[in-house]
C-alpha cells in the first residue's frame, strides 16, 4: 500500500496514487536524478578552477530566476501524475474490476521505460531554438492541450449511469499519453537544468527536481483529492454541507490546462536558451552523442553476464510485494475508507521519507551494500500479511460516522513501518548501482540499472491487479439460478433480486501466494543477489568507452 508514493521524494517518478498501483521506485525513484547528481558533481569540482586559477564563487542570488525556472518545470511535471495516480481512486469508488485497474496500472509506465526514448530527445533539436526548448515547449503544449481537452469529457468517461460504466480504456489511452509527455518533459528539463545554472550553482538543479516533482505530485494527487471529496469539504472547509466537494476533476483539469499552455508560451517566448551568457565559460557544455551509439552503449552493456543477472534479480525480486503496494490502497477504499482521509495520511509521512535515506545510508555505503537490502526483504514480505489482516480488520471498525482515530493511527503506523522496509531496500539497491556502475559512462549505466529497477516494480503491480478478479469466489443470494462471475451475470442477481456476496477475496489469496513466492526468491536468489557483490570491477566495466 502506498499512500501517495511520490510523497515518495525517493520514490521518484511514478509517484502514485494515495495508494499507488506500483511500487515506489515506481513515483517514480528517479531514474534520472542519480546521472544528474553524477554529472553535477563532476561540473562543480571543474568549476573550482579555471585555466589553473581558483574561481570565486558569487553564489545563488544571481541565479533565483533559473532556479524557479527549473522549480517551476518540476511542479507542472508532477501535476499530471498526481492527477493519474487520483484516477484509481475515484474509479475503486465507482466499483469497477481489478482487472480495469490493471489496465490503467499502464498508465505509470513510461516513467520506467523513457529511457527507450531518451537518446531521441537528447539526439534531434532544432539549434536554433534551442536543444532542450525544442522538446519543452511542444511536449507542454500538448500536456495542456490534453488536459483542456480531457476536462470536457472526463466526467463523461467516468459516468456510471451508463451500462457500461467508466470507460477505462479511453481514460487509459489519455493518461498514459499524459505520462508518456510528462515523462518526456522530463528528460529534457534534466537536460537543460545542467546548462541553465552555473557550475557552481548546478548542484540545485537535484534539489529543484525532488521538491519540485514532490509538490507538484501533492498538488495533483493530495490535494486534489481532499478538495474534491464532498464530505472532507463539508467537514473541514463549510459551514453549510453541499452534495459535491470545492473543485471536480474537470475543473481541476481545466486550470491546470490553462496554467500549462500560458507558461509554456512565456517560456518560449522569454526565456532564451541559447542566449550569449548561456554560452559563456561558466556553464558547461553538453556533449552530443549519436542515437544509434546510445543504443549500442545500452545493449553492450546489458549483455555482460553480472550485468545480465543482476536485472534479472531486479526484475523479479519485488514479486513477493505486489499484492500488498498494489492492492491494498484499493481494497481500503473498497471497504470505506475516505480517500481523502488516505491522501492526507501521507503527509506525515514526508519527514520520515526525508530522513530514511540519511539514516540508511550510514548502513549501505560500505563494500556490500546488498547485505541491507537482503535483511530487510523478508520484514517487508511479513508488513504485506500484516495489511492483509488490516484489510480484514477494517469492515469490523466501521461505523455510521466513519472510522475512529485509533484505525487510522493504525493505518499510520503500518504505512511508516513498510516505508522503513521499502526505504531500506531502496537506498541499498541505489548504493549498489553506484558502487558497480562503471564511471566512464556513470550516467548511462545508472539510468539503465533505475530502469529495470522500477519495471521491475511495474509488472508485478500490474499482474496483481489482473489476478484479483479472476481468484475471487462470488456467489448469488436470493437468486438461486443465477451466478456473480461478471459484472453482467452480478446485474443479472440483482434484478432477479439477490444480491452478489463474495465467498474467497482474490486479495487474501495473493497476499498468501506472493508471501510464499517472496519466501522462496529470498531464500534462493537472494542469496545469488548477494554474492553478486563478490565480483570483480572487471566484471562491471564496459569495453565501451565515450
Amino acid at each position: 500500500m502506498e499512500l501517495s508514493e511520490s510523497i515518495r521524494h525517493a520514490n521518484g517518478r511514478q509517484r502514485k496514487p494515495v495508494v499507488v498501483t506500483t511500487d515506489m521506485s515506481d513515483r517514480e525513484a528517479k531514474m534520472s536524478d542519480q546521472e544528474t547528481v553524477d554529472e553535477e558533481e563532476a561540473l562543480i569540482r571543474s568549476s573550482d578552477s579555471e585555466d589553473g586559477h581558483p574561481r570565486v564563487r558569487n553564489g545563488i542570488r544571481g541565479e533565483l530566476g533559473n532556479v524557479s525556472l527549473l522549480l517551476f518545470l518540476y511542479i507542472l511535471q508532477g501535476i499530471p501524475l498526481g492527477l493519474a495516480g487520483s484516477i484509481p481512486l475515484i474509479m475503486q469508488s465507482k466499483n469497477v474490476s481489478y482487472r480495469d485497474q490493471a489496465y490503467f496500472s499502464f498508465v505509470f509506465w513510461p516513467f520506467s521505460l523513457k529511457l527507450l526514448w531518451a537518446p531521441l530527445v537528447d539526439s534531434l533539436y532544432v539549434q536554433q531554438f534551442g536543444r532542450r526548448k525544442s522538446w519543452l515547449v511542444p511536449t507542454q503544449y500538448l500536456l495542456g492541450l490534453f488536459m483542456l481537452g480531457l476536462s470536457f469529457t472526463v466526467d463523461s468517461l467516468l459516468d456510471t449511469n451508463g451500462s457500461r460504466g467508466p470507460d477505462v480504456v479511453t481514460l487509459t489511452s489519455v493518461f498514459f499519453m499524459l505520462a508518456f509527455l510528462a515523462a518526456t518533459q522530463d528528460i529534457a528539463v534534466d537536460g537543460w537544468a545542467l546548462t541553465m545554472l552555473s557550475r557552481e550553482n548546478v548542484g540545485y538543479a537535484s534539489t529543484c527536481n525532488s521538491v519540485g516533482q514532490t509538490a507538484g505530485y501533492f498538488l495533483g494527487n493530495v490535494l486534489f483529492l481532499a478538495l474534491e471529496s464532498a464530505d472532507f469539504c463539508n467537514k473541514y472547509l463549510r459551514f453549510e454541507p453541499q452534495e459535491q466537494g470545492i473543485v471536480t476533476l474537470s475543473d481541476f483539469l481545466f486550470f491546470w490546462g490553462i496554467v500549462f499552455m500560458v507558461s509554456t508560451t512565456l517560456v518560449a517566448i522569454i526565456k532564451k536558451e541559447n542566449s550569449k551568457q548561456q554560452r559563456s565559460k561558466k556553464r558547461p557544455k553538453e556533449e552530443t552523442q549519436g542515437v544509434l551509439e546510445t543504443y549500442k552503449l545500452l545493449f553492450s552493456i546489458i549483455k555482460m553476464p553480472a550485468v545480465f543477472t543482476f536485472c534479472c534479480l531486479l526484475l523479479t525480486s519485488k514479486i513477493g510485494f505486489s499484492a500488498a503496494d498494489a492492492v491494498t490502497g484499493l481494497k481500503l477504499v473498497e471497504a470505506g475508507v475516505p480517500k481523502a482521509e488516505l491522501a492526507l495520511l501521507a503527509v506525515p509521512m514526508v519527514p520520515l521519507q526525508i530522513l530514511l535515506p540519511v539514516v540508511i545510508s550510514k548502513y549501505t555505503a560500505g563494500p556490500r551494500p546488498l547485505d541491507i537490502f537482503y535483511k530487510a526483504f523478508p520484514f517487508r514480505l511479513l508488513i504485506g500479511l500484516e495489511y492483509a489482516l488490516l484489510v480484514w480488520w477494517t469492515p469490523s471498525v466501521k461505523h455510521d460516522e466513519g472510522f475512529p482515530v485509533y484505525y487510522y493511527a493504525v493505518v499510520l503506523l503500518s504505512y511508516a513501518v513498510h516505508q522503513v522496509a521499502l526505504y531500506s531496500m531502496y537506498v541499498a539497491c541505489m548504493a549498489f548501482h553506484a558502487k558497480v556502475s562503471d564511471p566512464v559512462i556513470g550516467g548511462t549505466y545508472m539510468t539503465l540499472l533505475n530502469t529495470v529497477t522500477n519495471l521491475g516494480g511495474n509488472w508485478p503491480s500490474t499482474l496483481a491487479l489482473w489476478l484479483v478478479d479472476p481468484l475471487t469466489s462470488k456467489e448469488c443470494r436470493g437468486a438461486p439460478s443465477q451466478t456473480c462471475g461478471s459484472v453482467e451475470e452480478a446485474g443479472l442477481c440483482v434484478k432477479e433480486g439477490g444480491a452478489c456476496f463474495t465467498t474467497l477475496d482474490g486479495y487474501y489469496v495473493e497476499s498468501m501466494v506472493c508471501v510464499v513466492i517472496g519466501l522462496c526468491w529470498w531464500l534462493f536468489l537472494g542469496k545469488k543477489m548477494k554474492q553478486l557483490q563478490e565480483e570483480g570491477s572487471s566484471a562491471w566495466h564496459c569495453r565501451i568507452r565515450k
